[in-house]
């Protein structure tokens, strides 16, 4: 699948797992299904939400195989990032082999590299890999920021087709925006909270953790916003604001997989670091679903969004 245009909803989908560990693969695809049923414009496994750091790379090759067999009509976008650059053009090589339409790339994490390291990592695999690419950027998991020279010049390669902005600064994602508008390059949010306000500075999208629980709503507010609808836009977003909020109570992908659990969607277990969610968090959380579920107003989509 080429000429992506990395617009609208793309939920960073969780991992299931059994209660002994291993990944429950029936429960993936059915996951796979229900979000592009509900009108996603793309899936993303194998990220920081798909608990990517705990899987083998059998693991995760087999995992980018079952969604991209799974899903039909929409792009699968495959993390495959590492803080070894040899690593994770293997990984990138292996996933578009398994599948993947693009790739989505962490910044190196633990190493702290310069800013020409980064270039250079994302650089080496863009020369090797003819699959479109996203940069992450997000500072709070790998300890170092990608500048916007850094991101303006990653831009220019032709197989680096867009950036994942988790920094929290929308001066600095702004200034992104405006240096790489001449370039075919997409600016997505990968903070739902932030979603709406980066839309409104140019983003496209957003790569979304809300949107493996709200799916049609978080299509709707994004569709609203990126039509120019912004009063519909705003409602939607205060909707989903707790949502967004409680997401992140916790480390990601804990409180969401919670979600999903108290949804019925998937169970909640966890592979080690990651534990449960507090249960001092689980009847708040449990709250925040049930209104959102009695406040169903939900309209259709506008035009262009969602499949």
């Amino acid at each position: 699948m080429t000429g992506i245009e990395f617009s609208g909803v793309y939920p960073a989908i969780t991992t299931p797992f059994d209660e002994d560990g291993s990944i429950d693969f029936a429960t993936l695809r059915e996951n796979v299904s229900r979000l592009e049923t509900a009108g996603v414009d793309g899936i993303v496994p194998v990220g920081s939400t798909g608990e990517s750091a705990t899987l083998s790379h059998d693991e995760h090759v087999e995992v980018v195989e079952a969604v991209a067999d799974e899903a039909e009509e929409i792009p699968v976008i495959a993390g495959s990032g590492s803080n070894n650059t040899a690593e994770a053009l293997s990984l990138s090589q292996r996933s578009v082999e398994a599948g993947a339409d693009a790739l989505l790339l962490i910044s190196p994490y633990y190493n702290k590299p310069e800013q020409r390291g980064f270039v250079e990592h994302y650089q080496t695999i863009a020369d090797e890999v003819d699959a479109p690419q996203i940069v992450y950027n997000v500072p709070s998991r790998t300890g170092q920021n990608i500048e916007p020279d850094t991101a303006a010049e990653l831009a220019s390669h032709e197989n680096i087709a867009g950036f994942k902005a988790a920094s929290g600064d929308l001066g600095q994602i702004t200034e992104i925006v405006e240096r790489t508008r001449d370039e075919d390059f997409a600016v997505l949010s990968g903070d739902d909270a932030l979603t709406l306000p980066m839309i409104s500075v140019g983003a496209t999208g957003t790569i979304s953790v809300s949107a493996n629980v709200e799916p049609e709503r978080t299509c709707a507010m994004v569709g609203a916003a990126l039509a120019g609808d912004y009063e519909r836009a705003q409602a939607l977003h205060h909707e989903l604001g707790p949502l967004f909020r409680a997401l992140f109570w916790e480390t990601n992908p804990i409180p969401v997989k919670e979600a999903m659990r108290i949804r019925g969607y998937s169970e909640a277990h966890m592979r080690l670091p990651l534990t449960r969610l507090s249960e001092e968090y689980v009847e708040p959380l449990t709250e925040i679903l049930d209104d959102l579920e009695s406040d169903m107003v939900h309209e259709e989509p506008p035009v262009g969004v969602g499949n």
